[in-house]
């Protein structure tokens, strides 16, 4: 099944999935979501979610306990919507722990990944930084952990920093190089080497070991069929069949909710 480009928040109105969405249709999780402030009593946990962050690399502890107190943590379970065209606002989200998947969703219901959001990284409507959302979704992949700037603490603590404005836009090129690489694949790429990628793209994205962090031999990927399906751009039948075809070739190991890559190799070889 091809990537859709198609825009349109109006596709929520009358959703093509009908009375029972998949479990990446946007608002599913919503009415349920939940959004709970983390606890920041003393100076370490306030400023945890800025700690090892790329843009904030060389602040000193006053700079960072300052942008600390400008953007509060939040935490969101795996599935829930962080962000939806029908509740738009003016937020930059620092990614402190876990995975966000931004996407589209076409008007038969289809959607299209424009990016994986790992640790360290930030996303987010905001006009200042030339970052829209637009009919973007943003679902948090795994329980997840991000810090919530407004638009005037950006411009306050961010964009007035040239170290930090310079990094930012580092991000956001990169990000736009990303999207151009994705779009190629879904044109020029068949489901096989799409899902291949993705796998490959999320093994590359983890974070290196560390005393605190060990990682073992071989890289474990924490997806269901259907999530990986939706990023990949195709369905969860045709998914399982090549994953299932991969590990009989022992690229992979399955488990549920769970993908260990036994052959980073010749994985990124299967990519195209």
């Amino acid at each position: 099944m091809p990537y859709c480009l198609a825009q349109g928040a109006e596709v929520l109105a009358s959703p093509a999935w009908g009375a029972a969405p998949p479990p990446w249709a946007p608002g599913r999780r919503e009415e349920t979501h939940t959004m709970a402030d983390a606890a920041a009593d003393d100076d370490a946990e306030r400023t945890w979610c800025l700690a090892e962050v790329d843009i904030f690399c060389d602040l000193s502890e006053r700079e960072m306990a300052a942008i600390a107190e400008a953007a509060p943590m939040k935490t969101y379970n795996a599935g829930e919507i962080l962000y939806s065209p029908t509740q738009p606002s003016e937020v930059l989200f620092i990614l402190k722990r876990g995975r966000v998947r931004v996407f589209r969703v076409s008007a038969d219901g289809r959607a299209l990944t424009t990016a994986i959001i790992t640790p360290g990284t930030i996303f987010g409507e905001m006009v200042l930084l030339g970052q829209h959302m637009y009919d973007n979704f943003a679902e948090a992949l795994d329980d997840t952990v991000v810090c919530v700037m407004s638009r005037a603490d950006v411009h306050k603590y961010l964009l007035s920093d040239a170290r930090i404005a310079a990094r930012i836009t580092a991000i956001l090129g990169r990000r736009l190089s990303d999207l151009e690489q994705r779009l190629s694949d879904s044109v020029f790429k068949t489901v096989a080497q799409r899902i291949a990628t993705t796998l490959t793209t999320l093994t590359t994205a983890q974070p290196s070991a560390s005393p605190l962090r060990p990682v073992g031999r071989h890289p474990q990927i924490a997806l269901t069929h259907e999530q990986l399906a939706a990023l990949a751009g195709t369905s969860r039948e045709t998914c399982t069949k090549v994953l299932h075809d991969y590990a009989d070739h022992g690229l992979l190991r399955l488990a549920r909710g769970r993908i260990t890559v036994l052959d980073t190799q010749r994985l990124k070889e299967a990519a195209g």
